[in-house]
């Protein structure tokens, strides 16, 4: 679930991206914003002569957070005349790192301006406005993904980093709302109701 949500925001701003920068190029071909460790983005690869994270913008998850608001108590299903009832859904908040990995800083800007407007454009994303054709496509099981720009403190923005062992690059950080993680395993199950009757033990007094 995740991964597919990652995949699929990746490459919708990459469709962006490479529509302002060069329409006439094929967005599918041409990957400009990526999915990627960003804490790899600067190490050499002698094997494939450079490191594939470089001169692009860089998407990475940094953090992974329960929404205990949109938790509900319970969750019980109907299946074939049956109920079921399974551990309540996992809502999820994803924090996204958008980093460019490019060594003219002019560039690395220009990246950085057209993935923010991209957010600025299409804060919400669902299966209503989002093609169908698209591929990767958005998981059927995900209702709808918002995004929110998050801001860091300069302390913060340094722990960041620290943690992620590189030096910084000129990025962004989105909230991401709601990735939903549901096992439908069911933990019980047992037939419906269908009648309810009363019993009347005062009837032979």
């Amino acid at each position: 679930m995740i991964d597919n949500a990652l995949k699929f925001i990746a490459s919708e701003v990459n469709k962006y991206v490479v529509m302002k920068i060069d329409p006439t190029l094929d967005p599918s071909i041409t990957k400009w914003i990526v999915l990627g460790n960003v804490a790899r983005a600067q190490d050499a690869d002698p094997a494939a002569g450079s490191n594939p994270l470089q001169a692009k913008g860089i998407l990475t998850l940094v953090n992974v957070e329960e929404d205990r608001v949109s938790k509900l108590p319970n969750n019980y299903v109907k299946i074939n005349n049956r109920i079921e009832y399974r551990n309540p859904v996992v809502f999820l908040n994803l924090y996204l790192l958008f980093a460019v990995n490019n060594t003219n800083y002019e560039t690395s800007l220009q990246y950085l301006s057209m993935i923010i407007q991209y957010f600025q454009h299409k804060n919400y994303i669902d299966h209503q406005n989002s093609p169908a054709a698209s591929e990767p496509r958005l998981d059927p099981r995900i209702d709808r993904l918002i995004f929110d720009l998050h801001t860091l403190g300069f302390e913060q923005l340094n722990q960041l980093w620290a943690i992620l062992g590189g030096k910084y690059l000129p990025s962004v950080v989105y909230k991401m709302r709601l990735v939903i993680i549901n096992d439908e395993t069911p933990d019980m199950f047992g037939d419906p109701i269908l009648k309810i009757s009363i019993a009347d033990h005062n009837k032979d007094n």
